[in-house]
């Protein structure tokens, strides 16, 4: 069973943070509220954390995964980032886009884009994966909470709290709850790989990226 971590939403408890933190690093995975949906997680160097997520989504080594990063500095260090990308990224983040990029070195080829040697990348505009993020060091994971889905590029379903940490309690080490209820809708998810930008899917957010393209 996965230990449960009640966190304040706007003052995370340090000490629960460092426990998380810890665990994260040895490879731990977990289920964690972001500013769109819940999120299956781990530390993006963890090599037996995303293999141990990518089953619990029932994901091909052929899908690309998301990971969050703590900020646009941070986004450059695991992704190319054109001029014209960073212009808009700048505007956008922090916030609930979800950014297809070229990756870096850096990004684990198990979380890349196989065919295409890209990855997406987010910068939450919410306290708790910030920071997670700035204590962990690494970019983490995210990857809709949702296991029914075939594929997070689709909307998510509706589903309440309680049966979705039921429904994961046994696939997960650890389950962060902070008071917040799932989302029913992803990211805005664009693809920078070109410009003017693609959108992928309109989601949380669209209304800015429509008025700024």
């Amino acid at each position: 069973m996965a230990i449960i971590y009640e966190i304040h939403p706007q003052t995370p408890q340090i000490r629960k943070i460092d426990e998380i933190v810890a665990a994260l690093r040895n490879g731990a995975v977990m289920l964690y509220p972001t500013d769109t949906v819940y999120a299956i997680g781990c530390d993006l160097k963890s090599k037996v954390g995303v293999d141990r997520v990518r089953q619990i989504k029932r994901m091909s080594n052929d899908k690309p995964l998301t990971f969050l990063c703590q900020s646009l500095s941070n986004i450059a260090e695991y992704a190319v980032v054109s001029d014209p990308a960073y212009r808009l990224m700048k505007h956008l983040i922090p916030g609930t886009y979800t950014f297809i990029l070229p990756a870096t070195k850096l990004v684990p080829k198990l979380v890349q884009d196989p065919k295409r040697k890209t990855t997406g990348i987010r910068v939450p505009k919410h306290v708790l994966c910030q920071s997670l993020l700035e204590n962990l060091g690494n970019p983490i994971i995210s990857a809709s909470a949702h296991v029914s889905d075939e594929d997070d590029y689709e909307r998510v379903e509706i589903i309440e709290k309680a049966r979705l940490f039921d429904r994961l309690d046994k696939l997960v080490d650890i389950i962060i709850d902070d008071g917040s209820e799932p989302g029913m809708e992803g990211s805005t998810m664009l693809d920078m790989t070109i410009d003017p930008p693609e959108v992928i899917r309109e989601g949380l957010g669209w209304a800015e990226v429509a008025a700024w393209l």
